[in-house]
């Protein structure tokens, strides 16, 4: 199963995206495609994402059994940890790229 969560993503995304998963609330597709057919809904979703933001969750070979993508400015930002992907927050307008994990 693949979940791909939109926000604020121009309106022809929501029609592509219909067409491949289903729409079970506002902005969160699910659906069950195979890898090929999800890369290139990604490709897709992130080469026009413009200010808006999305993520994709899909079954992986990792310890979790999944992995995640991002694609647009979200204050949650994915990072791996000794194997394990965790959730790290910033502060508004700040980059999380610049900090270090504190442990």
């Amino acid at each position: 199963m693949v979940v791909l969560a939109t926000t604020a993503v121009p309106d022809h995304v929501h029609g592509a995206l219909s067409r491949w998963m289903l729409e079970t609330m506002p902005g969160m597709f699910v659906g069950s495609v195979s890898a090929r057919v999800r890369d290139l809904l990604w490709d897709n979703v992130s080469a026009v994402i413009g200010d808006g933001a999305a993520v994709l969750v899909y079954p992986a070979d990792t310890e979790q059994g999944f992995a995640i993508r991002t694609a647009g400015e979200r204050r949650r930002q994915p990072y791996e940890a000794d194997g394990l992907t965790l959730i790290r927050w910033t502060a508004q307008g700040e980059d999380a790229e610049e900090h270090e994990v504190p442990w």
